[in-house]
């Protein structure tokens, strides 16, 4: 199934952030760029590298009027309690959503439904609800903080200048392309 486009489903998740217990909902969401990062489990070994990657670039994601939410299908009070007994996890400011009755999840269609986890799934999402990237890996293959900031930079580009296409490895600040025909086969 191809999701680009497709809206956020009405939800109402437990999340833990920072110490607190707290709900996230579909409106707490819309209006800024959200990247929902899923994750196989709490207390694992690549989960960890990743959320901390992702915690080491949070200030630009922050700049960027992006929230990150990690989900993953433990609840609230093991993230929790990941956190008390991590170093990596206990500095994590972003909320770490709770998804055990994988609502999210099968939304995303991420569920390994038989393991009870969700593949590494990250959808970028744009401040009305829809998604406008997204990338699926198998649950033994890590992510890049840096690869998911640049593609929500190039998204929130493309947003603001759908006359122009951001190429391979395109940054901010960097040229992009103005499609026309004068370019065709001179690329």
């Amino acid at each position: 199934m191809n999701y680009i486009d497709q809206k956020l489903p009405e939800f109402s998740v437990n999340a833990y952030q920072q110490g607190a217990t707290r709900t996230i909902t579909t409106a707490d969401v819309l209006g800024k760029w959200a990247v929902f990062f899923f994750y196989p489990a709490d207390f694992t070994f690549v989960c960890p590298t990743e959320l901390g990657d992702l915690q080491a670039h949070y200030e630009d994601f922050q700049k960027a009027n992006a929230e990150i939410y990690s989900v993953s299908e433990d609840s609230e009070f093991v993230h929790k309690a990941w956190a008390d007994a991590t170093d990596t996890i206990g500095q994590v400011q972003y909320p770490m959503l709770a998804d055990p009755a994988g609502k999210l999840a099968r939304f995303f269609d991420v569920l390994d439904e038989d393991a009870g986890q969700a593949y590494r799934g990250v959808f970028i999402v744009n401040p009305e609800g829809q998604i406008k990237s997204y990338t699926i890996n198998d649950m033994n293959i890590g992510r890049n903080a840096n690869e998911v900031y640049r593609t929500l930079m190039a998204a929130e580009f493309v947003a603001a200048h759908g006359d122009m296409v951001c190429p391979a490895n395109w940054h901010p600040g960097e040229t992009p392309i103005t499609p026309s025909l004068d370019l065709v086969g001179k690329i």
